[in-house]
């Protein structure tokens, strides 16, 4: 059973599925038939990271799925101890070599590393990779409006995506408006907050039951229906069904305010704070 999802045009007019599939902790044989499972189902958009260690599951996955390449939307990220210009450009290359992969959709710069300070010198790495053929679109994760503020002021290249972690209980309000007034696509990472705790939580539950739907998708449509493209993981084939099926119903006004109201101040699932967050 394959599904049908929208898409959305970036900044730089590419375009992408409106949900995508997560593979961190997905390695192996074992991830490379979960993933292909994924895309056989329907899933178009995958994202992977060098530092999850599975660029190559990906690769393999993609051969040995029956979609053709062009069809799929993968996407990988350059870890923190990369970011120097040269270092980021072998990375870039040793990504697609991983995979045996001759381009990637989307190259994002993991986190902006922030005392290390290189995070200019890595986007001017993406910008040139993409010139080069190497990627189609590039753009960050965990990046700060400040961040992103100096990459085009240096650069004159904003990105086409950046993606933050995003549940209902880090709702990430203030971060998706500046989005979308400045035009870059939010991603959410950790859609359904990594933790039994959100799948547990009454109030998505009494909405899920009105609408006949799992927790799962009632959540994920949230993202949707935010504007936000998410990126949930599950190795299990009824779940990763059960996570793309959401563009049969719609949440109404209130039962969104409802979930963007569990939102909490401490709301990070392990308080990696991009102002002081560095990772390797």
């Amino acid at each position: 059973m394959s599904q049908i999802i929208p898409e959305v045009t970036l900044n730089d007019g590419v375009t992408l599925p409106a949900i995508g599939f997560g593979t961190y902790s997905l390695n192996g044989n074992e991830g490379a038939n979960a993933i292909k499972h994924a895309i056989d189902i329907g899933y178009r958009l995958i994202d992977s990271a060098y530092n999850y260690e599975n660029e190559g599951t990906v690769g393999e996955a993609v051969r040995r799925s029956s979609v053709p390449r062009e069809k799929l939307f993968i996407t990988s990220k350059l870890p923190g101890r990369y970011q120097t210009y040269d270092k980021a450009v072998t990375t870039i290359q040793e990504s697609l070599y991983r995979a045996n992969l001759d381009y990637y959709d989307l190259y994002l710069i993991h986190w902006p590393n922030p005392k290390q300070d290189n995070y200019v010198e890595a986007w001017q790495a993406l910008i040139d990779a993409k010139k080069w053929g190497f990627i189609r679109s590039i753009g960050v994760c965990n990046f700060l409006p400040e961040h992103i503020e100096r990459l085009e002021k240096e650069t004159g290249i904003k990105p086409s995506i950046n993606q933050i972690e995003l549940h209902p209980f880090f709702n990430q309000a203030e971060q998706r408006s500046w989005h979308e007034e400045h035009n870059i696509k939010t991603e959410s990472w950790s859609p359904l907050a990594r933790a039994n705790a959100v799948l547990e939580n009454e109030t998505i539950k009494k909405i899920a039951d009105r609408h006949h739907k799992t927790v799962s998708q009632v959540i994920l449509r949230w993202h949707y229906q935010l504007g936000a493209i998410p990126i949930p993981k599950s190795a299990s084939p009824a779940r990763q069904l059960e996570n793309i099926s959401i563009f049969d119903f719609s949440l109404d006004e209130t039962e969104m305010s409802m979930i963007t109201g569990l939102t909490r101040p401490d709301g990070r699932i392990n308080n990696q704070d991009p102002a002081i967050y560095e990772e390797f």
